[in-house]
Parts: structure tokens; C-alpha cells; sequence
């Protein structure tokens, strides 16, 4: 890999020209110019490489160089695509082909030039390194193509504080239900405003599988009282299965939510909430005057 434009080393040298008395003089400096890149391009070709990548363009006569040696030659990777294909392919983004004991080459299984919808795109398989990806996402309108990067966006973060802090939970609402039980039970030994706050912070717990169940196309209300049923009768891992719309044991299924992710989230709502409750009074601007009423 490289990151600089496979051309002839030219030095610019301002008010100076070159004055020749015959076209087979241009020919030689013609000829100069392809000797030296014919090296640049064989010093690549001898650290025995079947595929070469540049960030910039690669020019004609190199890429007639390439072929003839039954290496690959793709250009145009942009910078970060440079970056990544550095890090899956285990391989370095060198400057200078001088010393190739030195230079750490990159593995792929295969590289095939593939068709998403419109678009040409290539597709390194098999990579050394595997430390990055690429996920194409399609939607019908920009709309959907934004909510879906989001989404994907958002299990990422969970996915990586996940792998930084192992401890999970079961989901399927499973939790936000437990909650709500143990504060239900709690609310019978506290008197005065209190009471009244504990009831609806256990009925917005309540929402989470609520809403689970409404985005699945379910009946909510039967679901949630099977699973608050469930939590009564001592079923502590009971959700709810959306592929079959019913209460299952989510640890069974293999259902499991971030532990970090859901204190934040928990911790983001009470807080507000309570920012919300502090509010006195909302102050509302007056209505631009218009002309003629």
C-alpha cells in the first residue's frame, strides 16, 4: 500500500526552460522519464506482491507495468479507506520500496469487485488482521437510511462498553419489570408524597415492555400482565419472546442487555425527570406582531 500518486518524480523549477534542437531529443527525455518510473514500479513488483493499493492515482504506463507482472493495481483509496484496509490487512502504508525486508506486507484471501444495487464496489475477504469492517446499509429514502445508521449506531456503543464491562442483564423487559415489582412492594412501607412518586416511577418501568410489545405489532396489555403475572409467581428471568409473542426465561433464549447501558439509561430518565419536576414556571415569549391585525 501507498500513499502517494504512482507518477514520474518531477521538480518544478520556475522561470527555467528546457530547449531541445530535435524531436528525437524529447524522445529521450520521453524514454528517461519511463526508465525511471519502469524502476519505481519494479521495486514494488520485487517485494512480491500480487495486488498494490495507492491512495492516489495510478497512471497508465504503471498500471501496463502491473499487468504485465500479474499484479492487481487499484487506486483512488481514499484516506481513511487506506487507514482501514492498513488495519484489516495487517499490512503498513509505505512511502519508499527501497528496503522490502523492511516493509511488513498484508494478507487477504480474496479480493473480487462485487455489485450493490447501482455501484461497483471491491470486496477484501478473508483479511489478516480483521480489525475493521464494512456494513452497507440500504433503505427506500434518506429517512430510513438515517434511522437505520443511528441504530446502528447505538448498538455499537453498547456493543463496545460491553465488551469493556462484561456484567449483562436479562432483556425482553425482563428487568424494567423486576424494577417495577420491587418498588411496587416497597411502596406499601412509605407514607406521604413519596409514595406517589415510588407508584409512578414503577408504572414508567412498566412502559419499557409496553412498548417492546407495541413495536413488535402485539397486544401489549395481554403481554404485560402475562409477564407481571410471571414475575409474581416467581419466574425472576421471565421477558417477553417477540418472535412468538409470549413470555419465555430470557436467559433460556440467550436475551441479554448491557448492564452499563441500562444504568445510563435509567439514570438519564430520573435525572429528567427530576430536571423536568424542578421547573417552576415556564416563561413564553409574546407573539411576533404582524402588520395589518
Amino acid at each position: 500500500m501507498r500513499s502517494s500518486a504512482m507518477d514520474t518524480d518531477k521538480i518544478k523549477i520556475y522561470g527555467s526552460r528546457v530547449r531541445v534542437d530535435s524531436m528525437a531529443k524529447v524522445a529521450e527525455i520521453e524514454e528517461a522519464e519511463r526508465d525511471k518510473m519502469r524502476s519505481k514500479v519494479q521495486k514494488i513488483i520485487d517485494h512480491g506482491v500480487n495486488c498494490f493499493i495507492n491512495r492516489q492515482l495510478i497512471y497508465n504506463f504503471s498500471e501496463e507495468i502491473f499487468a504485465s507482472a500479474n499484479v492487481m493495481s487499484i487506486e483512488h483509496a481514499d484516506f481513511d479507506g487506506i487507514e482501514r484496509l492498513a488495519a484489516v490487512t495487517g499490512g503498513e502504508i509505505c512511502s519508499t520500496f527501497e528496503h522490502p525486508e523492511s516493509v511488513k506486507l498484508g494478507t487477504v484471501k480474496l479480493i473480487e469487485e462485487i455489485m450493490i444495487g447501482e455501484d461497483r464496489l471491491i470486496q477484501f475477504s478473508g483479511c489478516g488482521g480483521g480489525a475493521a469492517c464494512t456494513i452497507v446499509l440500504r433503505g427506500a429514502s434518506n429517512h430510513l437510511l438515517d434511522e437505520a445508521e443511528r441504530s446502528m449506531h447505538d448498538a455499537l456503543c453498547v456493543l463496545a462498553r460491553t465488551v469493556a464491562i462484561t456484567k449483562t442483564i436479562p432483556g425482553g423487559g425482563c428487568t424494567e419489570m423486576a424494577m417495577a415489582r420491587a418498588i411496587d412492594n416497597e411502596v406499601a412501607n412509605v407514607s406521604g408524597k413519596s409514595a406517589l412518586a415510588m407508584e409512578a416511577f414503577s408504572k414508567s418501568l412498566r412502559a419499557m415492555p409496553t412498548i417492546i410489545a407495541d413495536n413488535a405489532g402485539y397486544d401489549s396489555s395481554l403481554l404485560v400482565t402475562q409477564l407481571r403475572a410471571a414475575h409474581a409467581s416467581g419466574q425472576k428471568t421471565a421477558g417477553l419472546h417477540m418472535y412468538e409473542g409470549r413470555v419465555a426465561d430470557m436467559n433460556e433464549l440467550g436475551v441479554r442487555e448491557s448492564f452499563k447501558s441500562k444504568l445510563q439509561v435509567l439514570s438519564s430518565a430520573a435525572e429528567a425527570a427530576e430536571m423536568i419536576l424542578r421547573v417552576d414556571d415556564i416563561i413564553k415569549c409574546a407573539p411576533r406582531p404582524r402588520d395589518g391585525y
